[in-house]
């Protein structure tokens, strides 16, 4: 019961990280799903990004409001996205947990180095 009155926290941590990045949420909140409410990793990854849909929604509508979106950029990318996440959502079923924390911790790790050093 102790783990389950962390969720609430986690997600606003996770909300205030996607609105304040325009997305990154989900880096933060499957580590945390994980170590601290204690869900295996596949279910993690898969909690994490249903998490992040409507954060997203949400972030987008205010960004919207106040910065001008470049939506041809955004169909385009949209496009790119929805095929790449069903072929990652494919994956995420096959990759043992172990492999999957390795490729999420070297996507988190080259990410963190091209903005340091960019």
């Amino acid at each position: 019961m102790k783990k389950r009155k962390l969720i609430i926290p986690i997600g606003i941590v996770v909300g205030i990280a996607n609105g304040l990045f325009g997305a990154g949420g989900g880096t933060l909140l499957v580590p945390a799903l994980e170590k601290f409410i204690k869900l295996e990793t596949h279910k993690s990854h898969a909690t994490a990004l249903s998490v992040m849909l409507p954060l997203s929604i949400i972030s987008a509508f205010i960004y919207i409001w106040g910065i001008d979106v470049d939506w041809k950029t955004v169909a385009l990318v949209s496009s790119g996205g929805v095929v790449g996440g069903v072929i990652g959502a494919k994956w995420l079923k096959k990759i043992e947990a172990a492999w999957l924390n390795i490729l999420f911790g070297a996507f988190l790790a080259i990410g963190a180095t091209r903005m340091l050093f960019s």
